[in-house]
């Protein structure tokens, strides 16, 4: 798959808790986005952070947290993404959804293995 110039950045915040039909949710958006032949996904977990209500989520030892924030970053162009769009908003029930234009540098893999 060639990628180059312009494209849309999809990124999902949830919680490292949260879950649909079963799984982690953010493994359920990962699968999806692979199923739907988008170029690439990578999912981060967070150290610390909030979202809207406000309750602060930390690995500190002091209050250890089993629902660190994750982000799922997802690129393709806007016309590749757009079907995954109806998916995320029935799983994820609490959370932000993001997308914002990027211009891609290079993106290539290295030789079959």
């Amino acid at each position: 798959m060639k990628l180059s110039g312009q494209a849309t950045l999809l990124r999902v915040f949830v919680g490292e808790s949260d879950h649909f039909e079963g799984k982690p949710l953010y493994e359920q958006i990962v699968h999806r986005a692979r199923k739907m032949n988008i170029a690439g996904a990578t999912v981060l977990r967070g150290v610390m952070g909030y979202g809207a209500t406000s309750r602060v989520h930390t690995t500190s030892l002091l209050r250890l947290s089993e629902d660190l924030p994750i982000v799922v970053e997802i690129i393709d162009t806007e016309e590749k993404l757009a079907p995954l769009l109806p998916f995320l908003d029935s799983a994820v029930e609490e959370g932000l959804i993001t997308m914002e234009k990027v211009h891609i540098v290079k993106y290539r893999h290295g030789p079959a293995q």
